[in-house]
């Protein structure tokens, strides 16, 4: 499939494909997430990590990713998940950092790659 009409797709991607039905933290280092079509998506929290969104990780003007993905230690780990409304989970990471808010959207994007 192009790019774009992936891009396209995700964009417009509602309803159940981005509603979680169960949110599970799976060991010190593992998320599960089922969503409302039933697709299940694992990540680590590596993974997570190296993607996060917040501005100390992506310049917010040019959205170009400042995080280094080798400054993330694969034994990284969950130190806590708070769900923020009803879009998006938080974590607070092993190694200190807790500013990404990562939308349900953004995860099943990362979930479907």
């Amino acid at each position: 499939m192009p790019v774009l009409l992936k891009m396209i797709e995700a964009t417009e991607r509602r309803g159940p494909a981005i509603e979680p039905r169960e949110i599970k933290q799976e060991g010190e280092a593992g998320l599960r997430i089922t969503w409302g079509d039933d697709c299940v998506c694992l990540y680590t929290a590596a993974e997570l990590r190296r993607a996060c969104p917040c501005a100390q990780c992506v310049n917010e003007w040019t959205g170009q990713r400042v995080l280094k993905p080798e400054a993330v230690s694969d034994e990284l780990t969950i130190a806590d998940l708070s769900i923020v409304g009803r879009y998006a989970l938080n974590f607070r990471w092993s190694d200190g950092h807790e500013t990404g808010i990562y939308s349900f959207r953004y995860l099943r994007d990362l979930g479907d790659r």
